[in-house]
Formats: structure tokens, C-alpha cells, sequence
């Protein structure tokens, strides 16, 4: 189906879809680094969850 769609725009539009062509991966490149942080961000975030909630989890494992 993609590719249906990409012969669509290369006929009607083969300048547009050869710009996107290049952009695309430039721009996924110049966000590669926001989406190492944003990973490493929720993990730090998930591990203080894990901390802080610790003690309550452990309080409550031995009731049934």
C-alpha cells in the first residue's frame, strides 16, 4: 500500500516526494538525540517510582 502511494506522489509530484526523500532522514537524525534523552529520562523516572513505592510494596506483599 505504501509503496502504491509513493508511485501516486512521484508521478503527481516528483519534486515533493523527492525533497521528502532527503528531509526525512535528515530530520530523523536531528531527533535521534531527543529520543535517547526522552528514553533515559523515563527510565531515571521509573527507577524513583520504583524506589519511592518500595516501602508501600513491601508493606503490603505480606497481606493477603
Amino acid at each position: 500500500m505504501t509503496i502504491i502511494l509513493w508511485l501516486i506522489l512521484l508521478v503527481l509530484a516528483w519534486p515533493l516526494a523527492l525533497l521528502v526523500l532527503i528531509v526525512y532522514p535528515l530530520a530523523w537524525l536531528l531527533l535521534l538525540p531527543f529520543r535517547i534523552v526522552g528514553i533515559s529520562v523515563s527510565g531515571i523516572l521509573e527507577t524513583l517510582r520504583a524506589v519511592i513505592t518500595l516501602p508501600a510494596r513491601l508493606l503490603t506483599a505480606g497481606r493477603p
